[in-house]
């Protein structure tokens, strides 16, 4: 039974949904649809299922994209209704055709959208039955097929069983007989006698078997004295043996070896802990506004991109300019597909995930199908126009990410805010907690670090170290401990002593790893933090897809809360190695919601920064 139907406009207003329906929906379904999947650009997949505390959904929908319209349909997920896709287009359709921009109210349309509904149930009906009767038609003639094949091999068993009563004087060459007319039986074996035959008319013929060893080129060779042909040279000149090249040797430098090259200012000559200065190397990057050029670089020529057929591209060219002329009543999947597929070859070369930038097109196409082409215009720049805006729309967060004014908020409340750096191994976890560290410092935010990263060996060290260069404190347990617990005991320290943030530090753990994700969704669950921070290289491509989903998936299987805590935000290492392949921040933020919070660019404590959305945009499109 279908629970709701709905049409509204892109802005928002409903103009119409069935009273006759009218059954109150649990939660929320059409929200999160517009949230969850129309924002985000997932627009073209074929439906959304909806969980809720004693309610589950699927959520078909259709846009008239002309005219801005969005046509959704709610019922029970348990149900499968075969109709709903058919409802819909008719409903379009028949909606489309009375829609004034100027009316908010539709109330004539009850009685067409009751006769569409069982026009569409009785389209689904003698589907279902058809199917019925092509299924039942293809049993009978399976089960005739395998009775006319039993009754022939009695048959053939018959007739082999005679002709083996009949030919018993000649057992011993029944197998190997050969017919009067010169043909084999079907069971015809060579005779000893053609086995030589063979043999001897190989050696005679200089051919052999493949695989086999080829006697007579061996006795040809050994006549020869087994020597090869060599190329003929002139006389006048002379072969120059190749010089043997040998490796020059090492110049060293004269200049006197620096002062000091061991910068480690742990321990002195005696063992002693020195007093470190607290460093400081300037103003973090996260403080600089980035300037970036708006300038547009020229649209490109051809409609396809390079790597496209000819004849594609060669057609893509004509209806373009036939196209940009008169314009085009209304715009098909057809034509656009030449523009997408070359959209998304260019997506994949600057590091997207194949899978991330199908949907994305997918998504696109669906936007401009139907709309009408203006004067002028070509499809290139139309399907440029929306993929921008579509990437724009992605990587803008959602929510504010301003964390300063969070830790204020929890400082007036009393409570540190605490950051849990969580992410695989070897992405640089430590380290980019140490910038965000010096960054909070320069607005006047005390810190303190937590050692939670009690699997790695050398993990403690390594955060004692950032945290005495940095003159801030360290809550440390050792090693072998369990995380969830040195977490709870550093929040508790914070709390006594002041500090307005908490960085966590974990172990790096694979996705698949689960005993270590059970370990990190304890410490999340037991201390519920204000942030959880993945930390990702910005060197993957579609590896950051699975970590991601897993990652999420992980916490929410193994924790046990009913509302289990994911990941809030990404911090991107590695930022400045990876030169235009800049798509693993849009395939994170795909797969997650997340936004990017942090760009880690360099080595020092002041390499981090904010992304920069345009600049990404203009990258990934370039």
């Amino acid at each position: 039974m279908l629970e709701q139907l709905l049409i509204f406009t892109r802005g928002g207003l409903i103009l119409w949904t069935c009273k006759e329906l009218g059954n109150a929906l649990k939660g929320s379904p059409i929200d999160t649809l517009i949230r969850s999947c129309l924002l985000e650009e997932r627009s073209g997949a074929a439906s959304y299922n909806y969980d809720a505390p004693g309610a589950a959904y699927t959520l078909k929908w259709t846009f008239h994209n002309e005219l801005g319209l969005v046509f959704v349909a709610v019922y029970q997920r348990i149900l499968h209704l075969l109709y709903v896709d058919d409802l819909l287009a008719m409903v379009k359709h028949e909606f489309s055709q009375i829609y004034d921009p100027k009316r908010m109210a539709y109330s004539d349309f009850d009685e067409t959208f009751r006769q569409l509904k069982k026009e569409a149930e009785a389209r689904a009906e003698d589907l279902k039955r058809s199917k019925q009767a092509v299924g039942k038609s293809l049993n009978n003639s399976k089960k005739q097929g395998q009775m006319q094949k039993a009754g022939f091999e009695g048959v053939t068993n018959k007739s082999s069983e005679s002709n083996s009563s009949n030919d018993s004087e000649d057992g011993d060459d029944r197998k190997g007989r050969k017919l009067d007319n010169g043909h084999s039986n079907g069971n015809y074996v060579h005779n000893e006698e053609s086995k030589g035959n063979g043999r001897a008319n190989g050696v005679e013929n200089g051919s052999s078997n493949a695989g086999a060893f080829d006697v007579n080129k061996l006795q040809k060779l050994r006549a020869k004295g087994g020597k090869k042909t060599e190329p003929a040279v002139s006389k006048g000149s002379k072969v120059e043996p190749k010089k043997k090249i040998t490796k020059k040797n090492r110049v060293w430098d004269d200049s006197p070896p620096q002062a000091k090259l061991d910068f480690t200012d742990s321990v002195g000559e005696n063992g002693d802990n020195i007093e470190v200065v607290a460093a400081d190397h300037g103003e973090s990057m996260m403080d600089k506004e980035e300037i970036f050029s708006s300038e547009s670089e020229g649209e490109e020529d051809e409609e396809v991109g390079k790597d496209s057929k000819p004849e594609t591209r060669k057609k893509g060219w004509f209806s373009s300019m036939f196209q940009s002329i008169a314009g085009k009543a209304n715009l098909e999947k057809s034509d656009l597909e030449p523009a997408l597929r070359a959209l998304k070859d260019r997506l994949m070369t600057k590091n997207v995930a194949e899978e991330i930038a199908e949907k994305l097109c997918e998504s696109v196409a669906a936007s401009l199908e139907g709309k009408k082409l203006a004067s002028f215009t070509r499809i290139s720049s139309t399907v440029q126009a929306a993929m921008e805006e579509a990437l724009v729309r992605i990587l803008t967060p959602r929510r504010s990410i301003d964390i300063l004014r969070d830790v204020h908020a929890a400082k007036e409340q009393g409570k540190p805010y605490v950051v849990v750096f969580v992410g695989v191994n070897g992405v640089g976890k430590s380290t980019n907690l140490a910038k965000v560290a010096y960054w909070l410092l320069q607005h006047q935010v005390s810190v303190m670090m937590a050692a939670c990263d009690t699997f790695r060996s050398g993990a403690v060290e390594q955060l004692r170290t950032h945290a005495r260069r940095l003159q801030i404190p360290i809550f440390e347990k050792g090693y072998e401990k369990d995380p969830a617990i040195v977490a709870k005991e550093a929040i508790q320290e914070a709390t006594h002593n002041g500090s307005d943030v908490v960085l966590v530090d974990t172990a790096g753990r694979m996705q698949d790893n689960e005993p270590l994700m059970r370990a990190l969704s304890k410490l999340i669950y037991l201390n519920n933090p204000d942030l959880v921070l993945f930390v990702g290289e910005a060197l993957v491509g579609n590896d950051a897809v699975d970590q991601l989903s897993k990652f999420n998936q992980k916490l929410a299987d193994l924790s046990p809360s009913p509302n289990p805590r994911l990941i809030d935000g990404i911090l991107l290492t590695k930022f400045d190695t990876i030169d235009d392949k800049v798509g693993a921040a849009l395939s994170m933020v795909y797969i997650s919601g997340a936004p990017v919070m942090f760009v880690g660019c360099g080595q020092s404590y002041t390499d981090l920064k904010k992304l920069n959305v345009k600049s990404i945009v203009k990258t990934l499109l370039k």
